[in-house]
């Protein structure tokens, strides 16, 4: 990520101070470009929430009272499919003018919305379940402050552009913003049935309900001005956007197991999935994760796409092709950038327009380059779709061109970072926060610095473009060299022979930073540490220093810096231990895997079956959940993705796209697990249907259809 997510605390926000709520308790939708945030009433309050379009926020207040409070929580969800968020509340006491109180819970309040092209859409319905007519008097505060993404964070201008007074018509609001970028920004709030008040921040309605009598109010909020809300058109866009969520969830191969919640999790990590998968120009595209990240990141997409890679390559196509678009082609400190190299991240909003941070486009990640060329090997090797390599081969000469020239800043050998300009990020690997890195005595290195995991993914990278370029019938022995000589470097000057693992980096000065880290599990990853030495980081990483009882630990207990509740030095990331999983299962470790899937598996039970971006690391204990991390993303891509690649590991599965066959390596099944089927797993042009089934000990494979693809199980 670019940094720190805010800390929690407070706001103020049009004169009251507003708590400022963290995302495990907000509810989240997205459409494109726009993504609502809101609490489990369906209000905005103006700290972390909002409805936000191009990284700028145009609703920062929405809240639903009646009587002059709010209705009372009965329930606040995301439906299964992440469409809808639906509210169920009931009144509390209402006032009759001129006569007594009425009673609380005669009135039953949902209010039922979606976003749908870039709109937000909401269905306000009252029931009234007493034997008394009830007068309702129904009102809704609003407001839009314009802030980009960047402000909402925490980052202060000191300069704005100018908010116009609200103009007030019959059935709604409009706001208007004029930006310093010289772009005008809008905010539209229509309703369907007129005000009986109605000014620039607040709308009044009284409605007489009869017994068993209902009112409905439809409003819809965008950028632009469309037909007044009515009900048909919300029925019709529901229609819509429920539509074509189901069609983005049923890409790639069906999966079912014999387990009901573990089936939940899979079902909802998919949703999570189409939820933050964007299409754009070039394919899909995952965005990292909401509130903070509802945006084009290179890493996060890059290993999103490969974690799902088995199953459904064509988020990997899309991704490369992006990516490969968006490649720089000039030097520019501010914005961390050479020719080759391939984007972190890109910003719509008005700051990173003005300059005033550099993430317009900005490419401060020394892991996206490699991470983007080894991916394209191994989504070649998936598929045998050599057309698309054939398109991206400039690209990939380019990517493998930066390593090579720029990636090695003081030239000895190593893939380095450091950045170009103030503004920039500090640490440019995943873990980028500013204390991430760090000696064994816990002092900060000078740079640049060759961060261990980047070793591995420029080894990987070299060895894809050596197997691509020998296939394409062009000299490829130099990249392959180049492999080795990085091995054999990460070998010599990494490897802690005292402590049995690799450092987590090198400094400016040569100097090893001796700490425990997870970092190595991606050196499992990519295949490059000696069978030897694997099986001693596996040893280490499956230890209690790292596994909490909840999934791997960034950095290990007892290190300098070591906080269970920092964002990289002691928490988990779902994503990470994933990682770490897959490694592990390249040298031939099942039960550490199916461990750490079981882990993992438990903590999504106690998150509603949607992993965090991120929770802390303390230690299980028996009867307690895992500890939430205040500020994480959910959802987050690569946390939604972290089940198929632990499961891919657990069933030792590969498809061999050059050889048109599946290959199936000493298969485990999770725990509790007792059957799996993987329906419609595509290989070339065919497709088959496997089922894996726990039998006497040891779990059997067979083929439940398909088209003669041959499957190979050891």
């Amino acid at each position: 990520m670019d940094d720190l997510a805010p800390a929690p605390g407070s706001e103020v926000e049009q004169g009251e101070v507003v708590e400022a709520r963290t995302p495990q308790k907000l509810h989240a939708l997205k459409d494109r470009d726009t993504f609502v945030v809101a609490d489990a009433h369906g209000d905005i309050l103006g700290a972390a929430d909002g409805l936000f379009h191009n990284d700028t926020r145009l609703l920062s207040r929405f809240r639903l009272l009646l009587g002059g409070g709010p209705p009372s929580l009965l329930s606040g969800a995301i439906s299964a499919d992440n469409v809808f968020f639906t509210f169920n509340g009931a009144n509390q006491d209402l006032p009759y003018p001129g006569g007594p109180i009425g009673p609380p819970g005669v009135l039953h309040v949902e209010r039922k919305r979606f976003l749908w092209r870039e709109r937000l859409f909401e269905r306000i319905r009252c029931v009234n379940y007493s034997r008394d007519e009830v007068l309702t008097p129904l009102v809704i505060e609003f407001g839009a402050d314009f802030r980009d993404m960047f402000e909402v964070r925490g980052s202060r201008r000191l300069r704005r552009g100018e908010v116009f007074p609200p103009k007030v018509g019959e059935r709604g609001v409009t706001f208007r913003y004029q930006g310093l970028d010289g772009v005008e920004r809008t905010s539209i709030i229509s309703f369907s049935d007129p005000p009986a008040r109605l000014n620039g921040a607040r709308a009044e309605w009284l409605y007489p309900l009869r017994p068993e009598g209902r009112l409905e109010l439809y409003l819809e909020i965008g950028a632009t001005a469309e037909d007044p809300p009515t009900r048909e058109r919300w029925r019709d866009a529901a229609g819509q956007a429920r539509w074509e969520m189901r069609g983005r969830v049923r890409h790639g191969a069906r999966l079912k197991s014999s387990g009901r919640l573990f089936n939940q999790w899979l079902d909802k990590s998919r949703a999570d999935l189409a939820l933050l998968t964007t299409r754009m120009e070039t394919g899909p595209y995952p965005y990292a994760g909401i509130p903070w990240f509802s945006t084009a990141f290179g890493r996060d997409a890059i290993i999103t796409a490969w974690q799902i890679l088995w199953f459904e390559p064509s988020l990997a196509k899309g991704v490369l092709t992006y990516l490969a678009a968006h490649q720089a082609e000039e030097v520019s400190a501010f914005r961390d950038s050479a020719p080759g190299k391939i984007m972190h991240e890109t910003r719509k909003g008005e700051m990173p327009a003005l300059g005033e941070v550099p993430f317009g486009r900005y490419y401060g990640g020394v892991d996206t380059t490699p991470l983007f060329v080894a991916l394209a090997g191994a989504y070649a090797e998936r598929t045998g779709d050599f057309k698309l390599i054939d398109d991206l081969w400039p690209n990939l000469v380019a990517a493998i061109g930066w390593i090579e020239r720029f990636g090695d800043t003081d030239g000895d050998g190593l893939i380095d970072y450091a950045r170009g300009a103030e503004s920039g990020l500090a640490n440019q690997g995943w873990k980028d926060s500013q204390d991430s890195v760090f000696h064994a005595d816990g002092r900060f290195p000078r740079g640049p610095i060759a961060l261990v995991e980047v070793q591995g993914y420029a080894y990987a990278a070299c060895q894809a473009m050596a197997r691509l370029a020998e296939r394409r019938g062009e000299p490829y022995e130099a990249w392959a060299q180049k492999a080795d000589a990085i091995r054999r470097k990460v070998e010599d000057r990494f490897w802690m022979d005292d402590r049995q693992t690799y450092g987590i980096a090198i400094d400016g000065a040569g100097e090893l930073c001796r700490v425990r880290s997870s970092n190595p599990g991606h050196l499992l990853f990519a295949g490059l540490p000696s069978p030897e030495r694997a099986e001693a980081v596996i040893q280490d990483l499956k230890s209690a220093r790292f596994e909490s009882g909840w999934g791997v630990r960034t950095l290990a207990a007892g290190e300098a810096r070591f906080n269970p509740m920092s964002y990289h030095n002691g928490s988990v990331w779902p994503h990470d231990t994933a990682l770490c999983a897959a490694g592990m299962a390249r040298y031939g470790e099942r039960d550490g895997v199916v461990d750490l899937m079981s882990g993992l598996f438990e903590t999504a039970a106690q998150f509603d079956m949607r992993l965090p971006e991120l929770f802390c690391g303390f230690p299980r204990a028996a009867g307690e959940p895992p500890v939430a991390y205040p500020v994480a993303c959910l959802p987050q891509a690569w946390a939604a993705g972290s089940v198929f690649m632990l499961l891919q590991a657990c069933l030792g599965l590969t498809v061999d796209g050059w050889a048109g066959e599946v290959r199936i390596r000493d298969p485990r099944l999770p725990i509790g697990i007792d059957r799996l089927r993987i329906d419609g797993l595509r290989v070339g042009e065919r497709r088959v249907d496997l089922c894996f089934e726990r039998s006497q000990g040891r779990v059997a494979v067979h083929v439940a259809g398909g088209s003669g693809i041959p499957v190979t199980i050891r």
